[in-house]
């Protein structure tokens, strides 16, 4: 099933947590989930509010995002999240 954002909304897959350090360390117990995702899909914009909204984020960008930013829902037995375009904090991008 394919999932389409309405407006300003963009749907996110998040990054799994890492269960090891970079020097190889394993972490155990429960981790706190990463606020960092892979886009998955973006609305198309629009006039929201009385103002033009241009989508910047576009799909297979990694995103940053506030630990309790959008709407998390299961489908197909994963999790994804849809929130605003605006809730985003940041994309990372590649050196």
């Amino acid at each position: 099933m394919k999932i389409k954002p309405l407006f300003d909304r963009i749907v996110i897959k998040q990054n799994e947590a890492e269960t090891k350090t970079a020097s190889g360390i394993i972490l155990a117990g429960n981790q706190e989930k990463p606020q960092t995702g892979t886009v998955l899909s973006v609305g198309e914009g629009g006039i929201i509010d009385g103002k033009e909204i241009v989508m910047k984020i576009k799909p297979n960008d990694t995103v940053i995002y506030p630990k309790y930013a959008g709407s998390e829902f299961k489908l197909d037995g994963e999790t994804f999240i849809v929130l605003r375009q605006s809730d985003v904090l940041a994309i990372l991008e590649e050196d």
